[in-house]
């Protein structure tokens, strides 16, 4: 298991949950999840947050694979170099960053499919219900959960991008959790000030990904060529 991945994916979920707080909280507060029964509402809470944490995943293997196929050619550092770019590309473009994938009409198209499936299960109250729930907010537009979907195609593997992609989900978990007990608790100012934050977590990560593309030989950062090839070796024996 690589826990370098692992550590990179909490810090990310964990910071950008303060930004979903903000952006999926009136979401998570319209679930009429009661919090008398306490284990009641942690299993329910729960059950809407990994439905989250589903889709980042199954996102994530998607996403794996089309990285596995570059690994396959061996054009992984160059796959690697390529998302970096991209992922400060993405901040260098606000309005992609934030919600201009949406612009595009068929993902425009899906987005509203899923705000009325949403709002046809926030009506109910049933526990599978808030599950489908988390899984379609997954798939609300969010400029770092972009950002960790692109990360994760740079790993040219599924077994990572899916260990990514569920260790983000699982950092965003306890804020989220929070909201749903306690309400939106940040104020628009700290939301703008978190804002101003997030698009250099996603320079810093796509500065991360060219250097690994570069192979410098740089321990846990950019490692060598054979290095690479001897991980993609061990990835496709798991």
């Amino acid at each position: 298991m690589d826990f370098s991945i692992i550590l990179i994916a909490l810090s990310i979920g964990l910071t950008s949950s303060l930004h979903c707080v903000g952006m999926c909280g009136p979401i998570a507060l319209s679930l009429g999840v009661e919090s008398k029964d306490k284990l009641k509402f942690t299993l329910r809470n729960l059950t809407y947050q990994f439905g989250r944490i589903t889709t980042y995943s199954i996102l994530g293997a998607i996403l794996g694979l089309i990285g596995e196929s570059f690994t396959f050619v061996g054009l992984q550092n160059y796959l690697s170099i390529f998302i970096g770019v991209v992922m400060i590309i993405m901040v260098m473009i606000p309005k992609f960053y934030e919600n201009g994938a949406t612009q595009l009409r068929p993902i425009n198209a899906l987005m509203v499919k899923v705000k009325i499936s949403l709002g046809k299960h926030l009506i109910k109250k049933d526990s599978s219900s808030l599950y489908v729930i988390g899984l379609l907010n997954g798939l609300l537009p969010c400029g770092m959960v972009y950002a960790s979907l692109t990360a994760a195609i740079g790993f040219g593997s599924v077994y990572k991008s899916v260990l990514f992609m569920f260790f983000f989900g699982l950092g965003t978990l306890p804020l989220m959790f929070a909201t749903v007990l306690f309400g939106n608790f940040l104020s628009v100012k700290q939301r703008q000030t978190i804002l101003k934050i997030l698009p250099i977590i996603t320079i810093i990560l796509g500065v991360l990904f060219i250097l690994r593309g570069l192979e410098l030989d740089i321990p846990y950062i950019s490692p060598s060529k054979e290095a690479l090839q001897l991980n993609g070796m061990d990835d496709h024996c798991m």
